[in-house]
């Protein structure tokens, strides 16, 4: 009878740190912000997940609402990249490509390249143009 009521609390205490532990992956993927998701596999942490996205812990965590970030299992989905809004700039007279480029932070060439600049020294003040996230390198 012991071992019965002891099974029984296991399971229970199982249970509910499924729910605690998957209604936030859950929520995330309800959200619809996320782009990417890794399915956990055997064996796999927060840590070794996220040298695999260029991602910490503590990212990692807080995008899947994870209150410990040492209790995953295998078959859990994670999300490991946020669908982010673009970021817009309005040519000012006066601007040019490289000093815009320059601005933000991104390679002018890729800049020209995602606003679909055919002459990247055409550009027109009240022009709407899509910052990149991408840094310099």
């Amino acid at each position: 009878m012991k071992l019965k009521s002891l099974v029984s609390v296991f399971v229970l205490v199982g249970a509910l740190l499924g729910m605690t532990f998957a209604a936030p992956t859950q929520a995330a993927e309800a959200s619809g912000l996320c782009s990417q998701y890794h399915t956990v596999q055997r064996g796999e942490n927060l840590f070794r997940i996220g040298l695999m996205y260029g991602l910490t812990v503590t990212t990692l965590q807080s995008m899947n609402g994870l209150a410990n970030p040492n209790v995953l299992w295998a078959g859990q989905s994670l999300c490991v990249r946020v669908q982010q809004t673009p970021r817009t700039y309005v040519v000012q007279p006066g601007d040019w490509l490289a000093k815009i480029a320059r601005q933000f932070g991104v390679n002018p060439t890729v800049l020209a390249q995602v606003n679909n600049l055919w002459n990247p020294n055409y550009i027109y003040a009240g022009q709407v143009l899509v910052i990149p996230d991408f840094t310099i390198q």
